[in-house]
């Protein structure tokens, strides 16, 4: 049956509410919140732009190096589903620090990997550590919240993948072409470090929360869960099934350096932060009516890079496009997500968290045949009609 504690669910946010004071509307712990998805997600998006230089490296080709992507996203959705309901029990503050000392060591062990093999278990111990931290950032953000800025809040700590595509995604091209592969995670595991001393500000009362933790599963009784995990998978599927191949389709395809994906990043990422102005549209129309939009307006987007992929300019037009219309279909998911049952608002991020790195597996594995066999037209092809199904989906209430 689902789990319900008999404690007032908000206390697992309590150590953030220190820094609830706003900014602009904005409540302070929601900045803290961004710094740490931007650690996460410079791990979890710089081995795209870096594979064709990690391939060189280690002797194998960009399929298989893009399998430690495979593995960090089964590490983070399995790590999601079954240690991720652990958070309200033991406390956000206590479980996003040890999240991030795993992640460093992770890190570490990929700087320092001679094989592809040592890289993807390496990232599969980074995923185990991101599965525990995405969940209760999620939570957090949707928590301290003001009330009618909902989407506003979330928006802001989605600027953090962001922060992982600027300063980290499109440096780490940079690195990777002017020093070596090695030095990007070596890079990431300093910030990982970083945020820990960050952690460690937070005030020190972690509130638990009274009785046992959930079973992974009871969430998917709850009524309007299930429609909106699937129309996660695909759109996450579709995101990271492009995204993994993109890197070596400009390298390989277009002939461009390894920078250049960089540079394709950097214009992602200003979509994607840009679209964080845009935001307060949804508190004022409604998550639910903007969702099914967002993604039809993904899907036109994969057309565009189906149609139009081999012109290096038309990509980074289509790449800004890219990053403005994903940052609006990730924060009304989230949104709606958050807002079916804030009792059990943990385990409810916990499964998307699950799903959404199953999609990473399902994205990189899945399109890698697909990418190498039929070219990257025919991926993105793939990746519309994943993208009109999370539409149709995204439409039920």
């Amino acid at each position: 049956m689902p789990f319900r504690h008999h404690a007032d669910m908000t206390k697992i946010d309590q150590p953030f509410e220190h820094y609830a004071g706003e900014q602009g509307g904005i409540p302070r712990a929601a900045y803290v919140l961004t710094g740490c998805i931007g650690v996460i997600g410079s791990n979890s998006l710089v081995l795209g732009p870096i594979a064709p230089a990690v391939s060189q490296s280690l002797g194998a080709g960009v399929p298989a190096v893009m399998m430690a992507s495979a593995a960090f996203g089964l590490g983070t959705a399995a790590s999601a589903l079954f240690l991720a309901r652990h958070i309200d029990r033991l406390g956000a503050r206590r479980m996003l620090r040890l999240a991030m000392a795993v992640l460093a060591t992770a890190m570490l062990l990929s700087a320092a990997a001679p094989i592809v093999a040592a890289l993807i278990a390496a990232q599969l111990v980074a995923g185990i550590a991101s599965g525990v931290a995405l969940p209760a950032i999620y939570a957090s953000a949707a928590a301290v919240a003001p009330p009618g800025r909902e989407s506003r809040t979330i928006g802001v700590v989605l600027t953090g993948w962001t922060l992982s595509m600027v300063a980290g995604v499109s440096l780490s091209a940079v690195l990777a072409d002017f020093i070596h592969w090695r030095a990007v995670y070596t890079a990431v595991a300093i910030l990982s470090v970083a945020a820990m001393a960050g952690l460690s500000l937070m005030p020190r009362r972690d509130a638990l929360a009274a009785g046992p933790a959930p079973m992974p599963l009871a969430a998917l009784a709850i009524a309007g869960v299930k429609p909106l995990l699937l129309a996660c998978g695909a759109f996450m599927t579709a995101f990271y099934g492009v995204y993994g191949y993109l890197g070596d389709h400009l390298h390989n395809g277009l002939g461009e350096p390894v920078s250049a994906n960089g540079l394709a990043a950097l214009v992602y990422g200003i979509g994607f932060g840009g679209a964080a102005l845009l935001d307060g549209v949804a508190d004022r129309v409604g998550a639910r009516r903007l969702m099914p939009l967002a993604f039809l307006a993904v899907a036109a987007v994969y057309l565009l890079f189906a149609m139009a992929g081999d012109n290096f300019a038309t990509v980074l037009a289509t790449v800004f496009l890219w990053g403005l219309f994903n940052h609006f279909g990730l924060n009304l998911l989230i949104l709606r997500l958050t807002a079916i049952d804030p009792a059990q608002r943990g385990t409810i991020m916990g499964l998307n968290s699950a799903v959404t790195y199953l999609a990473v597996f399902a994205g990189t594995s899945g399109f890698g045949p697909l990418y190498a066999g039929y070219g990257f037209g025919v991926a993105a092809f793939v990746a519309m009609v994943l993208t009109l199904l999370a539409a149709v989906a995204g439409s039920f209430r």
